[in-house]
């Protein structure tokens, strides 16, 4: 057994074909054939249903499949990693989600051009899910994203918490209200745009069904609690999960695919929605942004890299957004990522 062989039957158990398969590794059919037979032989097991349209696995070609394919990514994963541990690049290349890049990463990227005069950066915008893959492809060497990852090739910091704001239509009741409550917008449709949703299903706490006793009328805490146990557990969708931290569900959803599309549909009149309060400056002829009484409404910022190889210059890039951290009188705790390598 190997790569060679391996590789021929993950191309084959991709694409459930010959042809496509070969045209993917390079290789002609007969030599591709001859691989997969070859590792069936070694392994005394038939891995490729060949009598049926598409190719199928067999039994064994799934499970084999399923484990091989997780093995094959590490290599690679290590692979790229050593290539950089040896010759590391000279550019910095970052990854951001839109929301970010609203809010403090430019004056962040000037302020460490400013620090650093020679070194190269160059931005991506990508979700905080595709950052996982890319920080192990090389595609990023580091990311700020707005959610917690496990993952043990990953290490992450967490740079700050920015409160939400609510995003209603300038024409809407209660556009003009200055602090919001989200038992009042619960009869509005939520405009829903997170790609990535949280890892874990989440539970509502009994401390926040204490604080939401304080600004909710008691039948309104009798059925959070109620809620609580019912259905909260499955709530994963960022924005559902924190009305649900109130035991509120909204009368209606439309999901969309980014947050400039929600914003789009806000500004139309088709909804509200909920975005980091760094984004209060888009479209502000059509819509109006207020502030949420909740305090733990909030969308958090992290910081992530390889466990393994952490770029030279990232260092610098960390004193570059405390730096602006502190000229903007923003409470933070400071924090390093450490090179295991």
């Amino acid at each position: 057994m190997d790569l060679k062989q391996l590789n021929a039957f993950i191309a084959v158990a991709d694409l459930r074909s010959f042809s496509a398969a070969a045209a993917k590794t390079g290789l002609s059919q007969p030599s591709l054939s001859r691989l997969l037979k070859q590792l069936e032989t070694d392994m005394g097991v038939v891995l490729i249903d060949r009598y049926h349209r598409p190719l199928n696995l067999t039994e064994a070609g799934s499970f084999f499949y399923d484990k091989i394919s997780t093995i094959l990514t590490e290599i690679d994963t290590v692979t790229s990693m050593t290539q950089r541990l040896s010759a590391p690049s000279s550019a910095l290349n970052i990854g951001f989600v839109p929301s970010v890049l609203y809010g403090l990463l430019p004056e962040i990227i000037a302020t460490l051009k400013q620090f650093s005069p020679d070194i190269d950066v160059n931005l991506k915008d990508i979700s905080s899910y595709q950052q996982m893959d890319a920080l192990k492809s090389g595609e990023i060497d580091i990311g700020f994203g707005r959610f917690a990852h496990q993952d043990p090739w990953i290490q992450q910091i967490l740079l700050r918490h920015e409160r939400y704001v609510v995003a209603l239509p300038k024409s809407h009741p209660l556009a003009n209200v200055r602090k919001q409550r989200l038992i009042d917008l619960a009869n509005n449709r939520l405009i829903l745009y997170h790609q990535t949703h949280l890892p874990v299903s989440s539970t509502v706490t009994t401390d926040i069904v204490t604080q939401a006793s304080d600004q909710l009328s008691a039948s309104t805490v009798n059925r959070a609690t109620h809620e609580t146990s019912l259905s909260s557990e499955a709530i994963t969708e960022p924005l559902l999960h924190l009305f649900a931290q109130y035991g509120i569900s909204p009368f209606m959803t439309t999901t969309v695919s980014d947050l400039q599309v929600a914003l789009g549909l806000v500004a139309a009149g088709e909804g509200i929605t909920l975005v980091p309060a760094s984004l209060q400056t888009v479209r502000t002829e059509q819509i109006s942004y207020q502030r949420l009484i909740h305090e733990n409404v909030t969308s958090p910022i992290y910081l992530h890299t390889l466990k393994d190889f952490v770029h030279p210059n990232i260092p610098d890039l960390l004193t570059a957004i405390y730096h602006v951290y502190e000229q903007r009188g923003i409470t933070y705790r400071q924090q390093n990522f450490v090179s295991q390598a």
